[in-house]
Order: structure tokens, then sequence, then C-alpha cells
């Protein structure tokens, strides 16, 4: 079986060389798709004899990913973003999953975390893929990095994605940041964890923070939510507060010191910085 590795990138060259490397010994071809970096991105994925493939960079990212999917020729593909990392066990396991080997979950604990998991997606956006016939995606649990070290507790983890999928049987609809894959067949979980340092800095963490709360705002838009009465009270003080107190004590956020207190104050201020970018925009 051949695996492709790819990756839709903009402006990554500070972390596309340790996500290549990670991978470098299991894929049979790495594929790039790259919307328009002003860096040194193109320049590193092809040391990496990446297929380099050219295009814009539309603020829906899950377009150029799609392009990344239709474009690998492997049997199976794992999609990754750049600041992804893939740890030894994992490559191994990953080995074994494009074999057709059965994935045991020994872990009982992580086990019913997954199953938890997925199910709060699926309650969110929908069932995803079928409960029979051959397993044909896998979500893959992901470590987050967050100021100095990983959070383990307040709802991060496992943080799962469907990373490696069969090659056409998933895509993106491209409709929604939020949006799940569509899969054709049935998903399965990976145990070992995808390292992901999408916040080794706080200002990173902001940057990231800005861009999501921008494409909130348009979903908002999209939904028509109302400027006034009720939605201002609820998205400006009630998300907020019922956020953090989920985050921090009914998940435990606390274990994490005071990253997890950090995480829990911003996450809940997600929701009334995007509803001021939707009251701005929507004025404007």
């Amino acid at each position: 079986m051949k695996l492709s590795v790819v990756l839709a990138v903009y402006n990554e060259e500070k972390n596309l060389t340790e996500c290549l490397k990670s991978v470098e010994h299991i894929a049979d071809e790495i594929v790039i798709v790259d919307g328009g970096s002003t860096d040194n991105t193109v320049e590193i994925a092809q040391k990496f004899g990446a297929r380099v493939i050219k295009t814009t960079n539309p603020s829906m990212f899950h377009i150029n990913k799609q392009k990344a999917l239709e474009a690998a020729k492997g049997d199976w593909i794992l999609h990754l973003d750049a600041d992804e990392r893939v740890t030894p066990a994992l490559v191994k396991q990953i080995q074994e999953a494009i074999k057709g080997y059965p994935i045991e979950i020994l872990d009982a604990k992580k086990q019913n975390l997954f199953i938890r998991h997925q199910k709060n997606i699926e309650t969110r956006d929908g069932k995803i893929g079928s409960d029979k016939g051959e397993v044909t995606a896998y979500f893959i649990p992901r470590l987050n990095f967050f100021l100095g070290g990983y959070l383990k507790h307040g709802g991060v983890y496992p943080d799962g994605e469907i990373r490696l999928v069969k090659k056409g049987k998933a895509y993106f609809p491209c409709k929604s940041v939020h949006e799940q894959m569509h899969i054709d067949g049935r998903v399965a979980w990976l145990s070992e964890d995808l390292i992901h340092m999408a916040d080794p800095t706080f200002s990173r963490y902001l940057m990231r923070a800005n861009r999501y709360t921008s494409l909130t705002a348009k979903e908002f838009e999209k939904q028509h939510i109302p400027k006034f009465g009720i939605s201002v009270f609820m998205y400006m003080f009630v998300r907020p507060f019922t956020t953090f107190l989920s985050l921090y004590f009914r998940h435990k956020g606390f274990l994490d010191g005071f990253p997890g207190f950090v995480w829990a104050v911003f996450s809940g201020l997600h929701f009334p910085l995007a509803y001021m970018k939707y009251w701005e925009n929507h004025d404007a």
C-alpha cells in the first residue's frame, strides 16, 4: 500500500521542516498545496522532494486541503498541518493500519475518551461514516502544546481529527471552518498521539485566535444572528462564562496549571470577540 502525505500551507517556513522530517521515511510521496507563500516554504518543501502545487490562499482553508487530497496518488492519505509532528510510535501504527492490521486500543480510559469525543462531534455535526463495512478513515488523537506544556485536560484532549483516509473515500465539503470530513465507509481510531505545536508562544496563539474569531464572525453573518436583545447577552456574557466554567472545572482544566487557566479564559473570550467582529463587519 502506498502512502501519500499531503499538506495545505501558507508561510510555514518555521514549522514545515520538523513536520516533514517526522514523515519522510513513511511517505511514498509528499504533496504540498501552497497558498502563495512569501517566505521559504516552497523551497523547504522541495528539499524534501515534495510535489508543490501553487494556488491562492482562501479564507476557507479546507478548499486547499481538498485540493491536496485530490492531488494525492497513494492508496492511503495522511493529511497534516505544518505544525503537527508524527511520533515514531504513531508512524508504526499508521503502517499497521494501512496494511489492514486491526488496531486495538488497550487503554480503557483512552478508549472511553475517544468514544465520548466522537459522540460529541457527531451530536454537533451529524453522523461520521457508517457503522458497517471496511475502515476507510482514522481519527488520530492530538496532544496540544500551549505555554510550555501539553494540555491533557480542560476538554482539549483527545482533540481527535480524521487524518488518515483511504484514497477516494473522504472529502471536505468546504462549507464551514468547523466541519468534519465526509467519509464513505467506517471510521476507527489510532491510539498514538499526534503532536500539535499550534501555540508554542502566546503571540502565536493570539494570531490564530484572531483568524478563528474572524471565521466565526463570518458564520454568524451566514446564520443571520441578531445584533440586539438576547443574542448580545448570550454571546457577550453567557457563552464566555459558561465556557470557562465547563473547561476549567467540569473538564478539570485546573489540572493543567496556569496554562489550563489561560486556555479556559481565552476559549470563553472567543465568543464575544467573534460577535464584536460580526457587529463591526455588519455595520461596515
